[in-house]
């Protein structure tokens, strides 16, 4: 008991003193999350909003295969991913393998299937609410995307946020593609199972302390933007 008052000690130590290693690897966790979460939403958002309002064969099929990615193991992303980027794949004079780039798009990969799913979900409801209206001004379903993204915005803060969690939560894909690199590729996940396994009990609790807290304060701004927003409509 004494070991463990002393490591939550140390940790908060860490934390307060700005450590140098620990301040590293969070704006890196930081960066890498925040991008991938960026470039997902920049592919999920429209396609979840298209997925809602056009009607074509096979569109049950490609839903159904979304709502699977959703259940990605992470494992099989980054074994995928590593595939593509390893010196044998096609992308491997690229030189991207064990980078933050790399782990930004295992991330990406990962997260977008599950905004795309998501937005759907929040976009099939506001397009029952205003498709009579929209086809009015002469709106086809794809024109319509923009304005139902627009008029949604509150609601998909929760799905972004949906997102960021899957993506600062991530271990298996980011390690794989990545590998962990001390200084280069350690994030904050990464860094906690190789501490914990090392037994740097302070270290991997003062990680474990920010991580909680920013998805604490994500969460907070989030619902506060949406209040917000729901006041102003």
């Amino acid at each position: 008991m004494n070991d463990l008052h002393s490591a939550v000690a140390q940790a908060i130590s860490l934390v307060a003193a700005a450590d140098p290693t620990l301040a590293q690897i969070v704006l890196l966790s930081l960066r890498v999350s925040l991008t991938a979460v960026l470039l997902a939403a920049l592919v999920g958002l429209p396609l979840g909003a298209l997925l809602a309002v056009a009607r074509f064969p096979g569109r049950g099929a490609v839903v159904a295969m979304l709502n699977a990615l959703m259940g990605l193991p992470p494992v099989v992303a980054g074994l995928l991913i590593y595939l593509l980027l390893s010196r044998a794949g096609p992308l491997g004079a690229l030189g991207l393998l064990f980078t933050p780039t790399a782990m930004i798009i295992a991330q990406a990969v990962l997260v977008a299937p599950i905004l795309a799913a998501l937005t759907r979900q929040v976009m099939e409801g506001l397009w029952e609410e205003y498709a009579e209206q929209l086809r009015s001004f002469g709106a086809s379903p794809a024109r319509a995307v923009p304005t139902l993204l627009w008029d949604g915005r509150f609601a998909l803060l929760t799905v972004l946020l949906a997102g960021f969690g899957r993506a600062s939560a991530e271990v298996g894909a980011v390690m794989i593609v990545g590998g962990n690199i001390e200084g280069f590729t350690r994030v904050m996940t990464t860094a906690i199972a190789l501490e914990t396994s090392k037994g740097d009990l302070p270290l991997a609790l003062a990680l474990g302390l920010v991580l909680m807290t920013i998805v604490l304060a994500v969460n907070a701004l989030a619902q506060g933007l949406r209040d917000r927003g729901l006041r102003l409509a």
